[in-house]
Order: structure tokens, then sequence, then C-alpha cells
């Protein structure tokens, strides 16, 4: 059995109510597994024992050791986000009082790792990432029997509708969606949980009139038919009733009740994907799809500016960067059909300009 320190415990705790003020649940948790493994590594002792020699060999540790769940063998980009995890906690430990004089700042730097195997860790992995027309496939292989039927109908489609993460998708209120703007607010002082917990006002993308119209028949619905107030969710879940034998079970209803997590969600995608036997898609890779799909349709440096902030991106590098990166088969496609004639018009000048201007305003570089 393991020997907890209560030191860690206390400093531990200390550190994760620091970084309440900066980052998601999500995030902390991630954080908290990495911190976690060094002390799996050292056997729970003190951080205060923590040296050159302890990082040089937990740092081979996890390079070397396989994943005690998995039996695999980490990758460099997990190797990375552990030590990058430990590096910024040991770092604010070294200016904590009774931890000063015990850390050496420098010791911290051999956590990191060899250019080379950092290159590798942060190596771009094209994202894989639906069709549209395989997400439409499975949204119209839904078949319309319940109010669960209508509810998944009109989920999916919203998913790519507002690019929207999943976490802000399953906490949106409907007083959150204004249907005759479509607009959006994402407001965490309303319970929208969004990243880094920004307000983010959005709008929907007209990419289908069918998909949209799946969406605005289902908010009618909530708030003409189930009399659902603006505080209560979009996107409910299922309604849990007792039988005659006092078991609890789901209808095939909706309650005015928020999802607790984003699993429920990612497991009813994963049963419509499955049902319409077609490869499964997270909700998330939706959010590439529309930012792909929306970024293929804009004329000018405006629009890739409007797309950019409709995603919450205060920069149009992340939103190119992040998530402007095609799959093989798409980018084999694009390049095939690409006009590099000379009778391009003036339209394609103007828009390579101005995204030039706005790469250059925001700290980018040469485009």
């Amino acid at each position: 059995m393991q020997k907890v320190s209560i030191d860690n415990e206390k400093i531990k705790r200390k550190y994760y109510e620091y970084l309440e003020q900066f980052y998601s649940e999500a995030t902390i948790n991630s954080i908290k597994k990495s911190i976690y493994r060094y002390e799996e590594f050292t056997n729970f002792e003190s951080f205060a024992k923590f040296n050159k020699k302890r990082a040089m060999d937990f740092k081979k540790w996890l390079e070397e050791k396989p994943d005690a769940k998995t039996k695999k063998e980490r990758s460099l980009t997990t190797v990375y986000n552990y030590l990058r995890s430990l590096k910024d906690f040991f770092k604010w430990l070294s200016s904590q009082a009774g931890y000063k004089s015990k850390l050496c700042i420098t010791d911290i730097d051999y956590l990191n790792l060899t250019k080379e195997k950092k290159k590798i860790a942060l190596g771009k992995t094209r994202e894989h990432y639906p069709t549209m027309e395989q997400v439409k496939t499975v949204i119209e292989s839904i078949e319309i029997n319940n109010e669960l039927d209508l509810r998944d109908r009109a989920l999916l489609s919203f998913t790519l509708l507002s690019g929207m993460r999943d976490s802000a998708i399953i906490t949106l209120p409907i007083g959150a969606f204004d249907e005759e703007k479509l607009q959006i607010n994402q407001d965490p002082k309303k319970g929208v949980k969004t990243k880094f917990s920004k307000t983010i006002r959005s709008y929907i993308f007209k990419f289908d009139e069918q998909l949209l119209n799946y969406f605005l028949e289902w908010y009618s619905y909530l708030k003409s038919e189930k009399l659902f107030s603006n505080d209560d969710p979009i996107f409910p879940k299922n309604k849990v009733e007792n039988s005659q034998e006092n078991k609890s079970f789901l209808s095939n209803s909706v309650e005015p009740k928020f999802w607790q997590s984003v699993s429920s969600m990612r497991a009813l995608f994963k049963q419509r994907f499955q049902d319409a036997g077609i490869e499964y898609f997270s909700p998330h890779t939706f959010r590439h799809l529309a930012v792909l799909t929306a970024i293929s349709r804009c004329r000018n440096g405006n629009e890739i500016k409007a797309v950019s902030q409709n995603f919450g991106h205060e920069n149009v590098g992340t939103t190119m960067q992040t998530y402007g990166t095609l799959n093989q088969a798409t980018m084999s496609e694009t390049i095939k059909n690409m006009n590099f004639s000379d009778s391009n018009d003036n339209n394609q000048a103007e828009l390579i300009a101005q995204f030039q201007a706005f790469i250059k305003q925001q700290g980018q570089g040469n485009f």
C-alpha cells in the first residue's frame, strides 16, 4: 500500500486552488495526472527532494516504462505533456515557503526533452474527421419515433452548424439562443462551460438548410410543446421514471435537466453512428469539419476573421493552425482542383492580401 505524503497533499491542494483561477476542470485534472505520475515514480516521497537526478530518472522512466493501464509505450507527445505540467508545478513550488531553499530552479530544466524529441512530440497530427456527407447520412438515418430521436437529430445538426465544443453544448440553456438572429450567447455566468471560461457570442453557420430546420424545430418544440423555460437545457437528458416495481429506467422522453458530463453526449454520438453503419466520429471532430467548411467558403480576409471569432478565437492563426489542418484525402483533392492559371480574379488577390495583414497583425510573422 502506497504511503501518501501529508506535505505533498497540502501543497498540491494549494496549487490546484491556484490553478482554478486560470484553467478549466478538465485541464486541471490532466495536470493532476502528471503530478501523480511523478509521485508514483518516487514512491510518494516529498516534493522537497526533487533534484537534477530525479528529473533525469523520471524522464527516462516515462519514455521507457509502458503505461500501467494500456501496457503500451507512451508517445513522445504524452511524455512531453507530462513533463510540461510537472515543470510548471515545480517552478511554482520553488517560490513557496518551505521549498524555496530546497529546490534548485536549474534542476527543473532537466525535465525538458531534447530538441529533436520535442520536435517530434509537437509535430502536427492530421485530425481525422467526418465528411459532410457522412454527418448528413447519420442525421438522416434517425427515424423519428419519440422525443429522444428529435433531440438526437437536432443535437447532431447543431453540433456541426455551431462548431461548439461538447462541454459548452451540454450546458447551453434555452435562453442563450436568439432564434431571430441565430445567435448563441455562450456565457459562463449562465453556466455555459467554455474553454478558459471565455464569453463567446457566436452565430450558427448555414451549411445546410435542412439541418438548420431540424434544430429550429426542436428549439420550438421545447418552448411551445414542452414549455421549457429559458434556464432549461436546449439538449436535456433522458427522463428517468419509476416502474411499478419501483425500479428506475430511462424513458423515451426528456426532462428539463442538464447532462452531468460530456460522456453521455459522446455515447449518444457513438450509438447513432453505429446505427447508421458509419465509422464513429466524436463531437469534437464536428468542430474541425465546421472550421474547414466555413473557411472554404470565405472570399476575403474579413470573412476569415469573422469565422475565426465565431469559434471563439481571438487570433486567426489559432483557427488555421489548430483546426485548419486538412486530412490527406482532402488535401490531395484540394491541390488537384486548384487553379494556378493567370486568370485568378481580384477577390483572390484581396483574400491573400487581407489574410497576410491579419496574420501579421496577430503577431504570427510573415505569411
